[in-house]
């Protein structure tokens, strides 16, 4: 077990707080809104870690998923750089982070909603996995990191996106970088509310803390049951997708 003291400052990109058993987690970077980096010290390596944390404290009752200022997560860090000399010895650190990401998220034995305050480009599918998405105006919804950008789209993404879009929406959706915005997203199920901006987190909190109130034993268990095919998926083709993504880049790029 974890207590919050041991974790609540220990992320750089995630900021948390916590009132009432309600957790929220506010990614950023440097302060500023949430931009996505693969080098050890940014939130691909985080993230996974901080979800664990998160699992393994018996006082957190809901979790928060948010962004920083006018986006979730819509572009790449100019900043990161990969440590590593070539891309064989860069792999195997992102497919254990990659696995440990999803993983650990769906691991989080307590309800999540995510607040998600603009465009999620990258990676949105950290935000729809959560149990309850609401989405400011603003939003909106798309896979710019992978095939739009030469990737094989194996991290997930190949999971969670014909899942909530259905088999041939879905595969459009991550072969043509569609962005979807947040009223339709709504249309499509795969947001629940669209909010003005000002009222997004007020909302979420509104949520948290009514779902806090339900027994534990409640909350625990009907999450267990509502991320369990989740989880299975998960289980079943997520190394594969990493697999297929690490074999891509070595063949396109050897050096």
């Amino acid at each position: 077990m974890t207590a919050f003291a041991d974790y609540g400052e220990k992320y750089s990109g995630i900021a948390m707080s916590r009132e009432g058993g309600v957790l929220e987690m506010t990614i950023h970077t440097r302060g500023g809104p949430a931009k996505w980096g693969s080098s050890p010290d940014c939130l691909h390596a985080e993230l996974g870690d901080a979800f664990l944390d998160v699992a393994r404290d018996p006082e957190n009752r809901v979790v928060i998923l948010t962004g920083t200022g006018d986006s979730f997560l819509a572009g790449f860090d100019p900043a990161f750089a990969f440590p590593e000399p070539d891309l064989a010895s860069m792999w195997p650190r992102i497919y254990d982070e990659g696995n440990s990401l999803l993983q650990n998220l769906l691991a989080i034995p307590v309800p999540m909603i995510a607040a998600v305050n603009g465009p999620a480009l990258i990676h949105a599918e950290l935000a729809v996995l959560c149990d309850i998405v609401l989405a400011a105006e603003s939003a909106e919804f798309a896979d710019l990191a992978h095939f739009p950008n030469g990737t094989v789209p194996g991290d997930g993404v190949h999971v969670v996106w014909p899942m909530l879009l259905g088999p041939n929406r879905g595969r459009y959706f991550l072969l043509t970088g569609e962005r979807i915005g947040a009223q339709e997203a709504q249309r499509l199920g795969v947001v629940a509310e669209v909010l003005p901006g000002e009222d997004l987190l007020p909302r979420a909190r509104t949520l948290a803390q009514k779902i806090a109130a339900a027994p534990m034993g409640a909350l625990r268990y009907t999450r267990a049951l509502l991320v369990r095919e989740l989880r299975r998926r998960m289980q079943d083709e997520l190394a594969s997708g990493l697999a297929h993504e690490a074999l891509a880049t070595l063949v396109s790029y050897p050096k």
